[in-house]
């Protein structure tokens, strides 16, 4: 891998770290404090987060962050849905017995022990860690490096544009995880009809979330 890949995976895991803000400026050098790559690797893989619209570049004021905008997290859930939607039938009909029962006890077992009352920040993580593995397994299931690489950008981009609207948190744990279980349940059953559905349902409600919305609007 390149110095400038590596330089670019160590920002986007700042990104998602919450070391970097939507909105914030920096310039190319604290960048490269802050990866701890040379400056040269920053400057190479500044064109392919513009491009990526991860960052923009503003004339004496160096690098923004991507802020929120309410068309662009529309645009991005639209996008998501574009490709989950293909991808959750494809996984449904591919998926291994092993696969899918792996998805299904690991959702069974942090909503047990969320039943518990016990939800600490370990349990939560553990949580978001097999939320987003879900989203992120089904479309790897559809084999196509391009999609991967859209999906993988999108996915970024809204997390980093409505973290604390998109994160799972112990007030909205138990509602999150419930919306995964119809999706489990039907891919379990081979039901790709059903998994379809189930899977719009949750984008919906994610969505609702990022953007602030009721169920109304």
């Amino acid at each position: 891998m390149t110095l400038r890949a590596q330089a670019y995976d160590a920002f986007t895991r700042q990104l998602l770290d919450r070391q970097l803000l939507p909105g914030q400026f920096v310039t190319q050098r604290d960048l490269a404090a802050l990866v701890g790559f040379p400056l040269g690797a920053i400057r190479e893989m500044i064109p392919r987060l513009e491009a990526e619209g991860l960052v923009k570049t503003l004339a004496q004021r160096g690098l923004q962050i991507t802020g929120a905008d309410p068309r662009l997290i529309r645009y991005a859930f639209q996008l998501r849905e574009m490709i989950e939607s293909e991808a959750i039938v494809h996984f449904v009909r591919t998926a291994s017995d092993e696969t899918v029962a792996q998805q299904v006890a690991g959702l069974a077992d942090v909503t047990a022990q969320a039943r518990t009352g016990k939800i600490d920040p370990k349990l939560v993580a553990r949580a978001q860690a097999i939320d987003w593995g879900f989203h992120d397994l089904i479309v790897e299931s559809l084999g196509n490096p391009l999609l991967n690489d859209v999906h993988r950008v999108n996915a970024i981009r809204i997390r980093i544009m409505m973290y604390d609207r998109v994160t799972l948190s112990p007030d909205v744990l138990d509602p999150a995880l419930d919306e995964h279980r119809p999706m489990l349940e039907a891919v379990a059953k081979r039901d790709a009809k059903g998994a379809l559905k189930a899977l719009k349902s949750h984008l919906a409600s994610a969505r609702r979330r990022a953007l602030a919305l009721d169920e109304a609007d």
